[in-house]
């Protein structure tokens, strides 16, 4: 893991789960259901739990909405998924939860945004009462700002006090000033209101990569609430996927932020999860958690004109996500696994040795074998109709003998080097091999 120093934050638990004070940056993700819709949100919910979302969040916009949550939570408890559930309340969340007694209770965290409370001399009764619906329960509240609701009040405000200034700084400082103050403001109402300081995360989420880098710059240096991060509004594809973890990626490299979401625009019919994967691909490759174990392939170029390692990774990498959820119980410290699909020569078996278990594919012209190598040591050579199924026996067996309770035993004991078939040095951690090539 990386040694990059977070920032220090106090600890706000969110169910069982936990955000800042030094917790794990948590992934978070949001159905896209009508929460009404009973049995569509529970499944969507445990969809994007078992890809690995450790909060999930729900709109809760109606009457119906919140009359169904105590009935989602059960059918999730049902089907032994414990997420925590958070309610997404906007405009109306005073009465839902005044009104829904039993949707304040299953919920495990309130989000309000401050520009959506209410108008006027609404606003602060009606964040009153949320607020005080929140110590009622003894629920955590995530004051969640965005710009596309900012408070147009505290924005008119700093924009007629900016303008009295000898120097005047330009309208988006300003609104990224109001963003900040939003959120501060807010957060310290609440605390006068007897939310404990401890159950306050906050966010100020805008489409823009700069600004919020900025903003949460800002947001870190004046204050120590864990801070949920996500760009806004990223978009759709590659291009939401690179705005938001260009973004996110220079934040969690500075230290700052304690859960994180990519709120990327499914294309229609898509699968909601892939929002999850991208999260924790982007954790996962800044080292700052583990989740699943890393394919490392190769682009290809002329000397792989064939698309066999390209297939043959792609393959690998989904068995090894689609195994996770039965192996993250059964072989602690798989998901710290690296395993090498190259395409040729070059540099396949150099990258083989380096990996825990990796396979240089033969290029254009290149002998057709497959040597495999097992931490740095080659132990077997492929070749065939079925190098693709005989390597994914390998990799199988390798994490039930590393990963297993003998192969952790042997992992804990000291380690002497060895030879390898081809004279690399290695240890003497091997697997069974069936392979009869």
């Amino acid at each position: 893991m990386t040694n990059i120093s977070r920032h220090k934050t106090r600890q706000v638990r969110v169910g069982h789960a936990l955000i800042g004070g030094g917790a794990p940056v948590l992934v978070q993700s949001m159905t896209n259901t009508d929460t009404a819709d009973l049995h569509g949100t529970a499944t969507q919910v445990v969809e994007l739990a078992r890809a690995g979302s450790e909060i999930v969040r729900v709109t809760v916009n109606t009457a119906e909405a919140a009359a169904q949550v105590p009935r989602i939570r059960e059918r999730l408890d049902a089907m032994g998924c414990d997420v925590p559930l958070v309610g997404d309340f906007h405009f109306n969340g005073h009465k839902l939860l005044a009104e829904h007694p039993d949707c304040a209770r299953a919920l495990a965290k309130y989000r309000i945004n401050p520009g959506n409370v209410g108008r006027g001399a609404k606003r602060d009764e009606q964040f009153a009462t949320l607020i005080e619906m929140a110590c009622r329960y003894d629920k955590p509240v995530r004051i969640g700002v965005n710009w596309g609701s900012l408070d147009q009040e505290l924005l008119a405000r700093l924009m007629d006090e900016n303008a009295r200034t000898a120097e005047p700084v330009d309208s988006d400082t300003v609104t990224r000033q109001a963003l900040v103050a939003s959120a501060l403001e807010s957060a310290a109402r609440a605390e006068s209101l007897g939310l404990a300081g401890n159950r306050i995360v906050l966010s100020c989420k805008v489409s823009g990569v700069q600004d919020l880098i900025a903003v949460y710059r800002e947001l870190a240096r004046r204050c120590d609430y864990p801070l949920h991060l996500g760009l806004t509004e990223a978009g759709m594809g590659t291009k939401g996927i690179v705005a938001s973890t260009a973004a996110l990626g220079v934040l969690l490299q500075e230290g700052i932020g304690d859960t994180i979401r990519i709120s990327l625009t499914p294309e229609p019919g898509g699968d909601r999860t892939r929002e999850v994967v991208v999260a924790q691909e982007l954790l996962q490759t800044m080292g700052l958690r583990s989740f699943s174990p890393m394919v490392i392939a190769c682009p290809g170029c002329g000397r792989t004109t064939s698309t066999y390692f390209q297939e043959l990774a792609e393959k690998i990498q989904r068995f090894l996500r689609e195994q996770m959820p039965q192996w993250r119980e059964r072989y602690p410290g798989v998901e710290d696994m690296h395993v090498a699909v190259m395409g040729c020569v070059v540099n396949g078996p150099g990258e083989s040795k380096h990996a825990n278990i990796g396979i240089s594919l033969p290029g254009s012209g290149e002998r057709p074998v497959a040597p495999v190598y097992v931490d740095g040591v080659k132990t077997v050579t492929l070749k065939g109709e079925r190098i693709a199924e005989e390597f994914q026996q390998l990799v199988e067996e390798y994490v039930r003998a590393t990963y297993g309770e003998g192969g952790r035993l042997r992992r804990d004991a000291p380690q002497k080097k060895s030879q390898g078939s081809d004279g690399e040095a290695g240890n003497d951690k091997t697997i069974p091999i069936r392979a009869t090539h």
